[in-house]
């Protein structure tokens, strides 16, 4: 071995006389002073130091740069050279370099060679190592997506009937009230019973139940019309993903018959005979005077029960003489009601179903009753307001005024007596002929007023008419056949009145051909 020639001592003090200069210590080891270029004006020369070892391979000459005088080793140099991490190239350390790399020619290796397969192994290392990490974290991925995919065929095997309603009702089926009948009705007896079983869970046996409990407290008709809400919502569902693959067995409603269900001598067609006597009528009037006499008389009006509502009354009145529809009555504007002219318009949007505008000739009897309810309610711009909003009331309001004065005939949920409910009035004080005839509803009203224009010679196509009811015949009849009847209409209206003023008040309005009788 070559006589090694520099120190630390000659590194540092030597000053080179070439912009290039090699200082050999031996073994092919060299220190490479190397003049670094300045701008500055100063004279003082500054030059780098960096390790240089030079070899050969056959007649071929080969220099391989270790790194700078007393620069800290490279991770990848100290373990290439089997240095300690963090140390420095220094003297001892590049001659130690020199030594390993002469072990390995030694041994046929050639150090450029080396240096670059242990970097293609390094780098082969940590690609293994990402890919490694990848294929971890795809394993990790595809057991996640799994058990997503496994929390979602769950999921969907177990949606219920609250989850099937909610997505019926948003995207299946849109009425006219926005659906608030559907969803105050099925919060009522369908959800509370079976709302959070599986659809696929359903049966026959479940909704006969719900459809019977109904029945059993005495609401026959509502029972009805949910088997027919239930069907529309079963059949839609039968359509659609993912609640028809929940069906597998068929839609549970198709083996539902009503008939069965419902009280024997329910007439499934509905057709409700309930009218109104003329007595019942004369007694229904003596009612609302004498609940408003008493209060009025009342010393201390705290413990008397107020009056029926003078908006009750007129409705009432009204609904009788017209016999028009209830909701048709409740969303009336006061600027659809002439009463100069005595008219009344109710526009096709407020009509059942949209079919026609109506013009209603009102006869004295109403005109009057519209008079009272316009020193009730004239100060907003609808007929039958609500208290806090700037709309008209509800369009069942007044059914459940009068039903909550007929709770004789009601039934809780259970088929039993229905208590009262919070701020409704809960008595039976518009109960007629004791009772004995059944309950009253305003859909009654419209018979009764029907019936007695019947009574009183009017015509059968007149009395539809004035009802708005869509007439028999041929599209091309109705096309054409434009009449409007007024005159006609104006006198049954008339007769109406005036049968309705007759039975209220007998002696002062007895009409004049029968005051000569």
């Amino acid at each position: 071995m070559a006589k090694l020639k520099l120190t630390d001592t000659t590194i540092k003090n030597h000053v080179p006389t070439r912009k290039d200069e090699l200082k050999n210590d031996g073994n092919g080891l060299s220190m490479r002073f190397r003049l670094i270029p300045s701008e500055s004006t100063d004279k003082k020369k500054v030059y780098s130091k960096s390790w240089v070892y030079a070899y050969k391979v056959g007649s071929k000459s080969f220099y391989l740069t270790l790194g700078n005088y007393d620069a800290p080793i490279s991770e990848f140099d100290a373990n290439l050279y089997g240095l300690p991490v963090n140390s420095r190239l220094t003297l001892e350390n590049a001659r130690e370099i020199v030594k390993t790399i002469r072990r390995q020619k030694q041994r046929g290796i050639d150090p450029k060679l080396n240096i670059q397969q242990e970097i293609e192994r390094i780098a082969l290392k940590k690609q293994k190592e990402i890919d490694d990490e990848v294929a971890r974290l795809a394993e990790i991925a595809k057991a996640e997506e799994e058990e997503r995919q496994n929390k979602l065929r769950l999921e969907a095997e177990n949606l219920s009937v609250l989850q099937l309603f909610e997505a019926w009702t948003k995207d299946g089926v849109q009425r006219k009230d926005g659906n608030a009948m559907l969803l105050r009705t099925f919060k009522a007896d369908v959800l509370p019973l079976i709302g959070s079983k599986p659809i696929r869970e359903v049966t026959e046996s479940d909704l006969r139940q719900l459809l019977s409990r109904m029945v059993n407290r005495g609401v026959n008709r509502s029972a009805v019309i949910m088997r027919n809400d239930l069907m529309q919502m079963f059949v839609w569902a039968e359509k659609r993903q993912p609640w028809r693959k929940l069906l597998i067995d068929g839609n549970p409603m198709n083996l539902i018959e009503i008939e069965k269900i419902v009280d024997r001598e329910y007439d499934l067609n509905y057709q409700r005979e309930r009218k109104l006597s003329d007595e019942e009528i004369f007694e229904l009037n003596a009612i609302f005077n004498r609940k408003q006499f008493e209060y009025e008389s009342a010393i201390d009006k705290r413990y008397c029960s107020r009056p029926i509502s003078e908006t009750l009354q007129c409705g009432v009145w009204i609904m009788l003489s017209t016999m028009c529809r209830v909701g048709e009555m409740q969303m009336a504007k006061w600027e659809n009601v002439d009463l100069d002219a005595a008219t009344w318009f109710i526009p096709k949007s407020d009509v059942k179903g949209n079919l026609a505008d109506l013009k209603i000739f009102l006869s004295d009897f109403t005109l009057n009753q519209f008079r009272r309810l316009q020193k009730a309610t004239g100060h907003s711009k609808w007929c039958f307001p609500a208290r806090n909003t700037d709309e008209h009331v509800c369009i069942k309001s007044l059914s459940k005024q009068i039903g909550d004065r007929q709770v004789m005939f009601k039934k809780s949920v259970d088929g039993g007596e229905r208590k009262p409910m919070s701020g409704r009035t809960h008595d039976n004080s518009l109960v007629l002929a004791g009772g004995k005839n059944g309950a009253w509803t305003p859909h009654d009203l419209r018979r009764t007023g029907a019936t007695l224009m019947q009574s009183l010679g009017v015509h059968l196509d007149i009395i539809d008419r004035c009802q708005n009811h869509v007439l028999k015949g041929s599209k091309v009849r109705r096309h054409y056949l434009q009449h409007d009847y007024a005159e006609e209409k104006r006198e049954a209206w008339k007769r109406l009145g005036d049968k309705l003023s007759l039975i209220l008040d007998p002696i002062e309005n007895v009409l004049p051909f029968e005051r000569k009788a």
